[in-house]
């Protein structure tokens, strides 16, 4: 694990850190709500996924296609191709992750199904107070200047891979999904900046400061035999 760590923090490492630490800073000195700041949190896995679709779009009308690797046998593919698998295959991780925290975390009347997922989504702002409501405002600005920044001025998106792209957002869902039960238990017991505190720490562990993307190269790239 420690060869994975960063050696060095970039700009942007340093402001999507601070920008993590403002939802800590408000429930813990400014009395915001725990339970919607994580609400927050899984409405930022969704902004991610839009936003991961965008940068994969823009590739795509660059590169067209792009190698799919399948068994061990790759194939050059429509990058069209890897936006739609991601739509579905992470779309599938997002539904569960806010199915079952509104579920265990007792927010509003909803069932577990598509119908409320999409109810809820579309209404979000509606289990939000005004300072939560501004704190998604910041998470879609925020990542919206980093993609800008590191993705569309450097020139990235005519040079990336979209395999590479496909899987950016996950270390965020495996976070997620880790933390979600337990913190919609400690939620309920009133244990929301504790929470809060460990939730926010091992999020910038695992997107700021673990070299996710050199353990995803490390991980496909070819053995020899």
């Amino acid at each position: 694990m420690k060869q994975f760590l960063k050696r060095r923090l970039s700009i942007t490492d340093i402001f999507l850190i601070l920008v993590n630490l403002v939802p800590l800073w408000g429930v813990w000195f400014k009395g915001w709500n725990a339970r919607e700041v994580f609400l927050v949190y899984c409405m930022e896995s969704i902004i991610a996924g839009i936003y991961n679709i965008i940068m994969m779009w823009m590739t795509t009308l660059v590169k067209k296609k792009d190698e799919w690797s399948n068994g061990g046998a790759s194939t050059m593919v429509s990058g069209y191709f890897f936006i739609l698998f991601f739509l579905v295959h992470y779309g599938f991780f997002i539904f569960i992750q806010i199915s079952i925290f509104l579920q265990v975390a007792g927010i509003g009347n909803f069932t577990f199904g598509l119908s409320s997922f999409f109810q809820f989504v579309t209404h979000v702002t509606d289990y939000l107070s005004p300072a939560t409501q501004q704190l998604l405002l910041l998470f879609i600005g925020s990542y919206g200047l980093v993609i800008v920044k590191d993705f569309v001025l450097t020139g990235a998106y005519k040079t990336a891979s979209l395999g590479a792209l496909l899987f950016a957002p996950y270390a965020r869902i495996f976070v997620q999904q880790f933390c979600v039960i337990m913190g919609a238990f400690l939620l309920d017991f009133n244990l929301g900046n504790i929470f809060i505190f460990f939730f926010v720490i091992i999020k910038i562990f695992f997107e700021s400061l673990l070299n996710y993307q050199k353990m995803l190269e490390e991980a496909t790239a070819p053995r020899n035999t």
